[in-house]
């Protein structure tokens, strides 16, 4: 009898797990991207042999024609970089940002926006949605960046690498307005 009724509690158990549904399609899908640029491909094609500088991962929100910077994003607030859960980057190696020491590690990103700069924020506390939760005694590292108007209005979020082996710039654009985040060796 007590086969019995294990067996029916384990097939319950497995009809109630069969009938979950995945998640809705994210509004805000994430993101991911490389310094170098297209390091997995590379390394899928043997160009490239050693580990990333760093790796940036983030969900990429819509303008859908609202104006962000100073709406949407406030200027002089705390902002997660991108939607759902804060912004992510792991670097893989000691590397210098805006001429300041980051060392290896995970983090979660952060930004002050304002019109003509950007505060930006490598803060310790991982795995955190959006910056409700943000503390500033996890910082480990501040840098100050220009920001200026981008040419052209970019309707998602778009966080790119772009540079060498031993420099590279983390661009940030988003509707009106974009940054780059020098790092380097």
């Amino acid at each position: 009898m007590r086969t019995l009724v294990a067996c029916i509690f384990i097939l319950c158990a497995q009809l109630a797990i069969a009938q979950q549904k995945p998640t809705d399609l994210d509004q805000s899908p994430m993101d991911m991207s490389y310094w170098p640029a297209n390091y997995p491909i590379l390394k899928m094609r043997s160009q490239i042999t050693q580990d990333p500088v760093a790796r940036v991962i983030y969900s990429r929100p819509l303008r859908k024609g609202r104006t962000i910077f100073g709406t949407e994003v406030k200027y002089n607030e705390v902002w997660r970089m991108g939607a759902n859960e804060a912004t992510e980057i792991e670097v893989f190696k000691n590397v210098k940002v805006a001429g300041k020491r980051l060392l290896k590690g995970r983090y979660t990103m952060f930004c002050i926006p304002e019109q003509s700069k950007w505060t930006v924020i490598f803060n310790k506390d991982l795995n955190t949605w959006g910056s409700f939760t943000y503390r500033p005694e996890k910082d480990a590292l501040r840098v100050d960046v220009p920001a200026q108007p981008n040419t052209q209005s970019v309707e998602a979020l778009t966080i790119y690498f772009e540079g060498t082996t031993t420099a590279s710039n983390m661009h940030v654009q988003w509707d009106t307005m974009k940054a780059a985040i020098p790092f380097s060796l």
